[in-house]
């Protein structure tokens, strides 16, 4: 393992975020206090465990939304590095191989985590499966992962999976179906440190920090040897057979006798129905007819940069160590993280060629509105934007992971957001040539008021071959020109960038109308020339428009870089977009169209960067220059000056202020 990231989703933390009032009743208070209680546990939670463990969590995403209270969503993403060569699989190979137990004693806790994880969340039944969460040892946990890597080394493994969702029984079943062998175990055998324990206890405790290895028969005393010396708890419990059956013998009585593919492969297809949501009508009847256009573009900016989705995280991360191990390059802040993996850190083989240093950008998103108003556009966005931020960063996408948060799949429209949204991924990750090697999928997520709005979050991986190409997002240098990549509205719908925006939201309290469109060819056009334009070195920075639309993302970048842990770099803007035609300020300044990004350049090589724009097919319009203590925008109908400290301020403290 070299580093973590992470996606959060709670309900709102801030009065003015929850409704639009301060007037709040006491049960909204309530509900509130409790939205920070999580999100405060949550974190500490993360903090704890991954600073004990001694890896960095280097990036990550946080959302406020109704629609999670109750059922907060906590996705966790692992970046691991080996030598090709040296992949371990989980499958139950060799015929009478011994199966080996490693790791603290199985419990109550966690008993049917996964199941549970998978339900219909009340008051009630949180209560009554409290055990169903389980209970981590970071230091335990420390002690496995590298007496388990020592072990891999030495050649002596066969198999290996850890026991997580289900415990032993999907790490049996699982192992010994790959390999198409049969398993048998003896419970008696499983370290068990609560008593009187059923059958069917012990095979689905979630109990943490535990594997099940499958060792090449002649060698168990080599296997002992290693765990005995990080001082693990360590069972041989059962064997590989040749019958393709899954045998578990407690007390002497065979309690299971099943064919292994049957269980772990082979369970029965479902063929829900899928129907639109009713709600999906309103969605694009509506118009911003009734909306009146922005008079005060500064008040509004300032509001979404104190909007907590939008705000600062580094109450979250300030609690991390995202520096442990010395690879951190591009810590959490910019669009993505990037770390170095050093060449003598990676796993030792004899006959491998002295390996450079490679540079791994990684980043999360997902903009669960979007999918909640459009899945299939939604979908095919979250995807695109987490492939932009690692073109911000310079990187090439290399593979991508999901987790697919949604509702209740035996309503039809529920599973219809899941098939939908899964087609806009699946399109969307051919396109940018992400494959996704292994996911997760969580179904029920609903409190009493609703389903959550859907939510597939996307991890992606890239790779950044030079340093010299790593790129950040906040501007550089006094007289730098700052030019937009793409178009600055919809080419053939001003408005359309505003459909389900963080200004709607924000400022107008809608959650509503169609969101932007996404162009996968107009979309890829723009990475590979943005990272092209790096490459030949024309590029200081580079930030992507997302959420809070143009503005946004140029006052981020003025405001977001930190020299100190809190000392803050702001460097203004002069930015004249006068000339352009602009039907509604808010559209045009807080609108999320996709496929742009912010960068700059030095003075002499602007033009340079808009010629070769045009050659990579890029739309391309110079804006202005970095210089200055103020942000200032010029539009034809409305402008936005603002002092930077005040930005800062207001987008820095959001999140602390409103947990304190």
């Amino acid at each position: 393992p070299v580093c973590a990231i992470n996606s959060l989703r709670f309900g709102p933390i801030a009065e003015t975020d929850s409704g639009g009032t301060n007037l709040l009743s006491a049960t909204r208070q309530a509900e509130i206090a409790r939205n920070r209680r999580l999100f405060a546990g949550v974190v500490g939670g993360i903090a704890h465990y991954g600073n004990c463990f001694g890896i960095p969590t280097i990036a990550g995403e946080v959302y406020f939304d109704k629609s999670y209270e109750g059922n907060p969503l906590v996705n966790a993403f692992c970046l691991g590095v080996l030598r090709h060569e040296q992949i371990a699989r989980g499958a139950a190979k060799g015929i009478g191989n011994p199966v080996f137990y490693v790791g603290p004693a199985t419990g109550r806790d966690g008993l049917a985590g996964a199941a549970f994880a998978s339900q219909d969340l009340t008051e009630e039944s949180a209560e009554k499966q409290r055990g169903a969460v389980q209970v981590g040892d970071p230091f335990m946990e420390k002690l496995v992962c590298e007496a388990c890597l020592e072990l891999l080394a030495t050649g002596a493994v066969a198999g290996i999976q850890d026991m997580g969702a289900a415990g032993l029984t999907c790490s049996t079943c699982e192992t010994a179906a790959r390999a198409g062998t049969g398993i048998e175990i003896e419970l008696d055998k499983v370290p068990q440190r609560a008593p009187n324990m059923s059958s069917y206890e012990i095979m689905l405790s979630e109990s943490q920090e535990r594997m099940l290895i499958i060792v090449h028969k002649g060698r168990e005393e080599e296997v002992k040897r290693i765990f005995d010396k990080w001082d693990l708890p360590w069972a041989e419990i059962g064997f590989v057979t040749d019958t393709s059956r899954m045998v578990v013998r407690h007390h002497g009585n065979v309690v299971v006798d099943v064919p292994a593919k049957k269980l772990a492969d082979e369970a029965p297809v479902y063929f829900r129905e899928a129907t639109e949501p009713e709600y999906l009508k309103a969605v694009r009847a509506f118009t911003l007819e009734r909306i009146p256009d922005t008079d005060f573009p500064a008040r509004e900016l300032k509001k979404l940069l104190g909007w907590p989705s939008i705000a600062s995280k580094n109450w979250v991360y300030g609690q991390y160590d995202h520096m442990v191990r010395d690879g951190s390059i591009v810590c959490p802040g910019s669009d993505a993280a990037v770390i170095r993996i050093k060449s003598d850190s990676l796993p030792e083989s004899s006959n491998a060629k002295p390996t450079p240093d490679k540079y791994i950008a990684m980043t999360v998103d997902c903009n669960a509105v979007y999918v909640y108003l459009d899945p299939y556009e939604g979908g095919k966005i979250a995807v695109a934007e987490a492939a932009r931020n690692l073109a911000c960063s310079g990187a090439v996408p290399l593979g991508s992971t999901d987790n697919l948060n949604f509702g209740n799949p035996h309503k039809p429209e529920l599973f219809w957001q899941l098939k939908e949204s899964v087609r806009g991924l699946a399109e969307a990750c051919r396109h940018f040539e992400a494959p996704v090697t292994g996911g997760n999928v969580s179904l029920y997520n609903q409190n009493p008021n609703g389903p959550i709005d859907p939510t597939p979050t996307v991890a992606m991986v890239g790779l950044i071959e030079t340093p010299e190409h790593i790129t950040t997002q906040w501007f550089k240098d006094e007289g730098d020109v700052i030019i937009l990549l793409g178009d600055i509205v919809d080419t053939q719908d001003p408005l359309l960038g505003l459909g389900g925006s963080a200004y709607l939201q924000k400022i107008h309290g809608i959650k509503s109308g169609t969101p932007p469109r996404l162009d996968l060819d107009k979309e890829k056009k723009l990475h590979d020339g943005t990272r092209a334009l790096i490459r030949a070195g024309l590029l200081k920075s580079a930030h992507d428009c997302s959420e809070g639309g143009l503005a946004v993302a140029v006052a981020e970048s003025c405001i977001s870089q930190q020299i100190a842990r809190e000392t803050p770099r702001l460097i203004g803007t002069q930015i004249n977009l006068s000339k352009l035609p602009c039907p509604r300020v808010d559209a045009f300044l807080f609108g999320e169209t996709q496929s742009r990004i912010v960068v700059s350049a030095a003075p002499d090589k602007a033009d340079e960067v808009l010629a070769r724009a045009k050659e990579l097919g890029v739309a391309a319009v110079r804006m202005g220059v970095v210089g200055g203590v103020e942000l200032n925008i010029k539009t034809a109908n409305g402008s936005i000056i603002a002092r930077l400290s005040e930005l800062h301020d207001i987008w820095w403290n959001t999140i602390s202020h409103a947990m304190h």
